[in-house]
């Protein structure tokens, strides 16, 4: 099987912002939660709060947001996952994220993969598990997947190394191109 990380290596952005973007051109009361926004990146960006506790605050903004926002912010979007990836792309491949499940689900249902991601309630924001981010990531997969072969790995960032060790061959991508891990 091959693993991928979702935004800024399969999709060319952070799915969790561009969403956030275009839930505020449609839905007027997340405007209500820029506070909250804010507060949320002054904590992250200081370590003030933990990373899982900084984004719950900020997924306040789905209070406002209807339950089928996901699949109508996809059916826009779908068309911009990477073409390398489209290419490439194999029945059984998985792509493990910290982006919420709820958010990625139309995704993986449109394109055909497999998700873990990060067990956020769309209704209310809050996690229902840890963010699926480095070392969590490779136990969420030992969870589903035991000591399955993964075959090749891609990520855009080295937080991912754990998982990236699991792979008998990975990539980090820069701008949709791969290089050797």
């Amino acid at each position: 099987m091959n693993v991928y990380d979702f935004d800024k290596t399969i999709y060319p952005r952070d799915s969790t912002a561009q969403f956030y973007l275009w839930c505020l051109r449609r839905f007027p009361g997340t405007w209500l939660t820029l506070p909250c926004t804010a507060w949320a990146f002054f904590c992250l960006g200081l370590r003030l709060k933990p990373k899982t506790q900084c984004k719950q605050i900020f997924y306040r903004f789905l209070r406002h947001v209807p339950a089928d926002a996901p699949e109508r912010f996809w059916k826009e979007h779908i068309k911009d996952m990477c073409p390398w990836y489209l290419a490439q792309k194999r029945a059984d491949d998985l792509v493990i994220s910290a982006s919420p499940e709820f958010l990625l689900r139309p995704a993986a249902e449109a394109v055909g993969f497999a998700l873990l991601a990060s067990p956020v309630d769309q209704a209310t924001g809050r996690y229902h598990g840890e963010n699926c981010h480095g070392d969590e990531k490779v136990r969420r997969f030992r969870a589903v997947y035991g000591d399955a072969p993964v075959e090749g790995f891609w990520s855009d960032s080295r937080s991912d190394t754990p998982m990236a060790r699991l792979a008998a061959h990975a990539w980090l991508v820069d701008k949709g191109k791969a290089v050797p891990w």
